[in-house]
């Protein structure tokens, strides 16, 4: 599942192997997010989906995304939705990404269901929010070739309510009823 062709197929083989000799020597960090692996799975942030959203080390990762964590904001209250298709299959977009299990704060950008709703919930009118703030919450890689561990040698097709949109699908910002999809084959 998820395999790609050509030199991507080695790289993918590469980094799982990589992955493995981490996982099996313990490698982490003292801050509670773990460059190399997730904690909760032992997997990557660059290896293939399905990627769960982290359950440690979220005020850092929703801090990397640029956001805060804190009560829902009530000043402006969207959905865009998000699908991730690689070589034909449907990736899961979990639940609770940028959402602190511990204390249950939440960053302005964050997902409650597995349905690719993203919520965002904000504290003042007309803030701008990007789809690479809501991969760097899920400590998942988003860039013009890549999503996570998968790597394209073409860029990610990134549509918006069926049109085609160029350029670094990181940088997309979010809006009121975006139907968002970033396809890789």
């Amino acid at each position: 599942m998820f395999t790609r062709r050509g030199r991507r197929t080695a790289s993918i083989v590469g980094a799982s192997a990589l992955t493995l000799a981490l996982v099996a020597c313990g490698s982490g960090s003292s801050n509670g997010i773990d460059s190399a692996t997730n904690s909760q799975t032992g997997s990557s942030p660059s290896v293939m989906p399905p990627w769960p959203a982290p359950v440690s080390g979220i005020p850092a990762l929703v801090e990397g995304a640029g956001l805060d964590l804190g009560p829902m904001g009530t000043a402006e209250h969207y959905h865009p939705t998000l699908r991730i298709v690689i070589d034909d299959e449907r990736v899961a977009i979990p639940p609770n990404i940028g959402v602190d299990p511990s204390t249950g704060a939440m960053s302005a950008v964050h997902t409650h269901e597995g349905d690719g709703t993203i919520h965002i919930e904000a504290d003042t009118v007309g803030e701008v929010f990007t789809l690479g703030q809501l991969f760097t919450q899920w400590n998942v890689v988003l860039g013009e070739d890549q999503i996570g561990g998968v790597k394209s040698d073409n860029p990610i097709i990134v549509t918006v309510n069926g049109q085609q949109v160029m350029g670094d699908p990181a940088g997309l910002r979010l809006r009121p009823d975006q139907q968002i999809l970033l396809e890789v084959s």
